[in-house]
């Protein structure tokens, strides 16, 4: 199967939210192989690998708003998740996940983690922080922006280990743009 209709798949599963056996037969074939290939090349850290060419281009071509970068974290509701996903803090008794996420200026995504609804967003901005997938500019003024969630003496202390000066999230609103 050529490549391109592989991943022609993969983008039509993401796009939609289907599932894998929901594809169109007609036009990907298999179901069961583009979710195979998913599966090998997310291992082999291909989206990964996509996501940073695709921001460097976007550095080369438009620039990176490295100045202002701001953090938030989303619930997302799994009625018919397994156990791992985890409770959601707010509601004990439904699962679900939370994506968290740190974009630059222009709201272009430089880190994203995926966790159980259960984990507070403090205790991700580390691993948040860590998995920027294109190298910081170093020697250049960065500020943070994050909500309460994310707030507390250790990840003041993160943000400032990562050259970073920290926002805060009413700040940010109120008075614009430092």
């Amino acid at each position: 199967m050529p490549s391109r209709r592989i991943f022609e798949g993969i983008v039509f599963v993401l796009k939609t939210g289907c599932q894998w056996k929901s594809l169109p037969r007609e036009r990907f074939g298999s179901a069961s192989s583009i979710h195979k290939y998913f599966r090998q090349w997310l291992k082999a850290g291909f989206f990964q690998a996509l996501w940073h060419a695709g921001l460097a281009e976007y550095d080369e071509m438009e620039g990176i708003a490295w100045k202002l970068q701001s953090v938030d974290g989303a619930m997302i509701k799994a009625p018919l998740a397994r156990e791992a996903v985890g409770r959601n803090p707010t509601d004990r008794e439904k699962k679900g996940s939370k994506r968290h996420l740190l974009v630059d200026g222009h709201g272009v995504p430089l880190s994203l983690i995926v966790t159980g609804a259960n984990r507070h967003d403090v205790s991700q901005l580390t691993a948040l922080l860590d998995a920027i997938v294109i190298a910081l500019p170093k020697g250049k003024q960065r500020f943070l922006y994050v909500d309460k969630g994310y707030d507390g003496e250790p990840a003041r202390e993160q943000i400032r280990f990562r050259g970073y000066t920290q926002g805060s999230h009413e700040r940010s609103v109120h008075a614009g743009a430092p």
